[in-house]
């Protein structure tokens, strides 16, 4: 493993509001080269828009953000040709063949086109899936849909992945090949934001997690230094009890016994 030392990422007191809603709370972050972060946190705790923040994708933040040393306030977006990106819901094009449609792709990030057309063919092989490199996206199902966008956020081999949900769709199989892939890219010193909720996943490929919750860091550390702090097992557990979240079983258990409710006889 590629020791961590070099800053890639640098957040100091960000926050952002919609209207009245304040949905981040001052967070300050430093992330390194060969980092796989575990970023997570409950629906609305502003994971989602800390991402679209440091991709350029969101303004009227407050806060300073660098970007492989870069102030991305500035608007120069040159960073932006060292990171991918997988979005959870992304808009693909659908109408487009992989192969238009990830050629496309490379060349946005500066790729010739001869050369961004072999390598996705070659990327989609990999994943088992060059019978269909010419055939529309419509045609594929929502796994294949997924692979297409991995390896649209891998095509210009970036040094910095922002990966949303990146198993949705996928086979168990599949799950166990895209997992092996990050830890073979952090190992080479990539650095990944990656966001779940498949918590034994994160658990296990993460070399630290991020737990966000109403828009603060409420936990930063290795698996390991999270479970001693929270004295839960597994990270499931350590997310429910530092989120608050402890009603799971009294609301599947009344959820469960209105399923089993009968019709009265009347």
């Amino acid at each position: 493993m590629i020791v961590q030392t070099e800053k890639v990422l640098s957040i100091k007191d960000l926050t952002m509001s919609y209207g009245s809603k304040k949905v981040l709370n001052g967070i300050d972050l430093e992330v390194h080269r060969g980092e796989i972060i575990g970023y997570i946190g409950p629906n609305g705790a502003g994971k989602s828009t800390t991402v679209k923040i440091m991709l350029g994708l969101l303004e009227g933040y407050k806060g300073k953000i660098e970007v492989f040393g870069e102030d991305i306030s500035t608007g120069t977006y040159t960073y932006k040709r060292k990171i991918g990106y997988v979005p959870e819901n992304a808009e693909v094009y659908d109408n487009l063949t992989a192969s238009e449609y990830l050629t496309l792709t490379g060349e946005l990030y500066g790729l010739d086109q001869k050369f961004a057309e072999h390598k996705a063919y070659s990327l989609m092989h990999h994943f088992g899936m060059e019978k269909v490199f010419h055939s529309r996206i419509s045609s594929y199902s929502k796994g294949m849909k997924q692979k297409v966008l991995i390896i649209s956020s891998l095509l210009h081999d970036p040094d910095l992945l922002f990966w949303d949900e990146p198993l949705s769709g996928l086979d168990a199989n599949s799950m166990m090949i895209i997992k092996e892939i990050l830890i073979q890219l952090a190992n080479q010193g990539k650095t990944i934001f990656y966001s779940s909720h498949i918590m034994d996943v994160v658990e296990k490929i993460s070399s630290r997690i991020i737990l966000l919750a109403e828009g603060r860091v409420i936990a930063d550390g290795t698996f390991e230094e999270l479970q001693n702090q929270s004295k839960e097992g597994s990270l499931e557990q350590i997310f429910n009890q530092l989120t608050g979240f402890n009603e799971h079983k009294s609301i599947a258990e009344k959820f469960v016994e209105k399923v089993n409710e009968g019709q009265s006889n009347g």
